[in-house]
């Protein structure tokens, strides 16, 4: 096995598109390193981006937010300005393992993993946040949704790899929420998760996103759970067909963490504590 530690992403591309056998990207390593010791992956080379600058850099401003692929959860957590923009995210991107872990994985790596139930990625798709993709033709942006597509596999090419994730700016009375249930409060995947990200006028919901995880092979969008919600102030009635939309959006699988009904279930009650979270977060009173 080669190890590489390139200074560029030009450099970066380069090496991975040149590997004839299995190359991987390490940034935090926790979900790499975890699958190499249980065998899963036996990499020919492993590029690790850590020396990249630009890659360990995280801007945030109202204009927009630009996330490095190598930028720890961590400092996620720590910064006022992100939690202020984008509470949802930070919720999510702050349960990713254990402090420990805190401190080495991504967002970009938690994305790149493609767990069903990874935590940054309902967050980051309700946030309309884009993957910025790096090859040896240049870069390219990619709407996160679009990344995944399937447990453990990306739509990433094999000399490509993510520099960083971008969040929009945001725009008048917006906020979102994450919140995900476990069976243990710590150090444990979601069994359902839900993402919530709403923009307000005068206590009325403009726009909406509705993002459930863990509940599909890959995070799901719900339209119709969105609709449900545009054009009210989060009554009851607009929470319960938000509710319904949710559920009938479910496709889970049926293991001993929990069954198809009880994961469709919860789905529902997700959503709607975070939809009241980020509504509450924006502005808007019940």
């Amino acid at each position: 096995m080669r190890f590489e530690s390139p200074t560029t992403t030009k450099a970066a591309a380069t090496l991975l598109g040149s590997e004839s056998g299995v190359a991987h990207v390490l940034a935090g390593g926790t979900d790499l390193l975890v699958r190499m010791k249980m065998g899963a992956i036996e990499p020919d080379l492993i590029v690790d981006i850590k020396r990249i600058e630009s890659l360990r850099t995280l801007k945030v401003a109202a204009a927009g937010v630009q996330i490095g692929a190598a930028v720890p959860a961590v400092r996620l957590g720590e910064s006022d300005k992100l939690r202020s923009l984008w509470p949802g995210v930070v919720e999510a991107a702050n349960l990713i393992g254990s402090d420990q872990i805190q401190g080495r994985c991504t967002v970009v790596g938690n994305l790149c993993n493609a767990s069903p139930a990874a935590d940054s990625v309902p967050a980051l798709i309700a946030a309309g946040a884009k993957a910025l993709i790096v090859g040896p033709k240049g870069k390219r942006r990619v709407a996160v949704e679009k990344v995944v597509l399937g447990p453990g596999r990306t739509s990433l090419a094999r000399d490509e790899f993510i520099e960083a994730v971008v969040l929009p700016a945001r725009t008048g009375k917006s906020a979102d929420a994450y919140l995900r249930f476990t069976p243990r409060t710590e150090m444990d995947i979601a069994v359902v998760s839900a993402a919530v990200n709403l923009t307000l006028s005068r206590g009325v919901v403009q726009s909406a996103k509705v993002v459930l995880g863990a509940v599909a092979p890959t995070a799901v969008i719900v339209p119709a759970a969105a609709k449900a919600l545009i054009g009210t102030k989060l009554d009851d009635a607009a929470l319960d067909k938000m509710v319904a939309a949710c559920r009938a959006a479910c496709n889970p699988i049926d293991d001993k963490r929990g069954t198809i009904e009880y994961r469709t279930k919860v789905a529902g009650v997700m959503a709607r504590r975070a939809a009241l979270s980020a509504y509450e977060r924006a502005g808007g009173s019940k």
